[in-house]
């Protein structure tokens, strides 16, 4: 299974209000698994960057001006995200975004059910407790201190190991049987897996000193020793 972990910077919050992106980046996991393979690029949004977006990533006027308009990226990044599942901490503003520059170019947009949010599954496993990206590093311990801006690869890169413990760790899939019962791809035999009882027993470990000294533990004990019932 492969999937995308993202994340995006813009100019602001709303695209409908003319904001736009200014920064994409993303980590490839296939079957849960960082492979290496990352996106990232910058972009110049063909519009002033407002002072209170620019406190939040630090990607000013003068950086962006040489970088490329969405236009000559659009293709390049669609290839890379293929038909991948999306990552997303707060899916619906990343989507949103990148659909509206999507749109502006005449492209289909990204279906929303190819996210997933973390956002989402944060709020559902911890009810009540702050779900932002930092503070589910600090939950699960993920050095997030070259964080001092947000930054989308840096996000991105952090976010993968967040999405990870969420799910489980690195190797969700050796969870207990009813977390993953009726997934998708399962069959009913896969689902209804249980542990089977070994045809051979394993050898016994315990020398026959151990033996003899752990029988005359328990007859010190009493005839009301626990080992005895």
């Amino acid at each position: 299974m492969r999937e995308i972990v993202m994340d995006t910077e813009t100019t602001g919050l709303d695209p409908n209000t003319g904001d736009r992106i200014v920064e994409i980046g993303g980590v490839e996991l296939l079957n849960h698994m960082p492979t290496g393979r990352t996106y990232h690029q910058y972009i110049n949004p063909e519009r002033s960057m407002p002072q209170e977006a620019f406190d939040v990533h630090g990607l000013g006027d003068d950086f962006l001006r040489d970088k490329p308009v969405f236009k000559k990226i659009a293709q390049e990044f669609l290839d890379f995200v293929g038909d991948a599942k999306l990552v997303i901490h707060n899916a619906s503003f990343d989507m949103k975004f990148i659909n509206a520059e999507l749109g502006w170019l005449g492209i289909k947009p990204l279906p929303y059910d190819q996210a997933i949010d973390t956002l989402e599954i944060a709020r559902r496993k911890f009810p009540g407790s702050p779900a932002s990206l930092d503070a589910l590093c600090r939950r699960y311990g993920i050095d997030n201190s070259a964080r001092t801006l947000h930054g989308a690869l840096l996000d991105s890169e952090i976010l993968a190991e967040v999405y990870l413990e969420l799910i489980g760790g690195r190797q969700p899939d050796f969870g207990l049987s009813s977390a993953i019962s009726g997934a998708p791809g399962m069959n009913d035999a896969q689902s209804e897996w249980r542990p089977a009882k070994r045809p051979t027993p394993l050898a016994s470990r315990i020398t026959e000193e151990e033996r003899t000294a752990h029988a005359a533990f328990v007859k010190d004990m009493g005839d009301d020793a626990l080992w005895l019932k």
